[in-house]
């Protein structure tokens, strides 16, 4: 029995635009024709379109289809076997995304609304890189003190928001001028500044013990957008990031009984 093009097309579920492409391919000719000159599908045909409709739903490419009908030698339990592990790579890293959604959106719900000029009020030069917030929130994910952090982030009111931003504000002056004028990184008064920013952790966050402190000021080194949210870009200077890092490394071991190495310089 034979097929005309639009029977087939109306039973496969393609366009006769894509079964003439499939015929221009190379991939699938009609090999019937009618009395009067149309061409046909035989059975044959069709099961050959079956096959070619199965790779490319498994997401295989034209030619790489016809390689396989065009070669004997081709074993097509091989060319499943990759491609089901390109679909597991792919599973995989569709089901990352779907995540960081999720994280993303619950970091957009997390703190209270503010108008822009609100927002610029309160937070001035800091702003909140949201790819790198969904970063931390699924880094942390598993975390106690960061479901905590975003928990009494998400409840503190504007003004909660403007009295700690002016906290980090006066906190960063001195971090600066300590910077500027030269205060070794592990000298008291750079890691009493560190400690200051270890307990703001605590007092409006999380509670932040110095280990935990030390992996927080190693992204300051390692993500520029972390530090950033300390230290707005147009107050950084070169070396300033490193240079808290070590100050809070500093008191870390201050605070385990240790002594933290000397420097010449920052």
């Amino acid at each position: 029995m034979s097929y005309s093009v639009g029977q087939v097309s109306a039973f496969a579920g393609v366009t006769v635009r894509t079964l003439h492409h499939y015929d221009k391919a190379g991939l699938l000719s009609p090999s019937d024709r009618s009395h009067a000159g149309y061409r046909l599908y035989s059975e044959a045909d069709l099961v050959r379109l079956q096959q070619i409709l199965f790779y490319r739903e498994l997401g295989f490419p034209l030619d790489e289809i016809a390689a396989i009908f065009k070669d004997p030698q081709v074993n097509p339990l091989e060319r499943l076997r990759a491609r089901q592990r390109q679909l597991s790579k792919e599973i995989a890293r569709l089901q990352r995304l779907a995540e960081v959604a999720e994280r993303a959106m619950e970091v957009q719900k997390t703190g209270v609304s503010l108008t822009p000029q609100e927002r610029f009020e309160v937070f001035g030069e800091i702003t909140f890189d949201l790819s790198y917030a969904t970063e931390a929130e699924l880094k942390w994910a598993h975390s106690d003190g960061q479901r905590e952090a975003m928990a009494r982030a998400a409840a503190h009111t504007k003004e909660d928001w403007r009295q700690l931003m002016g906290e980090a504000a006066a906190w960063r002056a001195e971090l600066l001028a300590a910077f500027d004028e030269g205060e070794l990184s592990n000298g008291e008064r750079a890691m009493d500044l560190a400690e200051e920013h270890r307990l703001h952790i605590s007092r409006w966050f999380t509670s932040c013990p110095p280990d935990m402190h030390r992996r927080i000021a190693d992204d300051f080194v390692a993500d520029p957008r972390a530090f950033a949210l300390v230290i707005p870009p147009s107050q950084q200077r070169p070396g300033l990031a490193a240079y808290t890092r070590k100050a809070v490394h500093a008191n870390a071991a201050r605070h385990a009984g240790g002594r933290a190495d000397s420097e010449e310089d920052q």
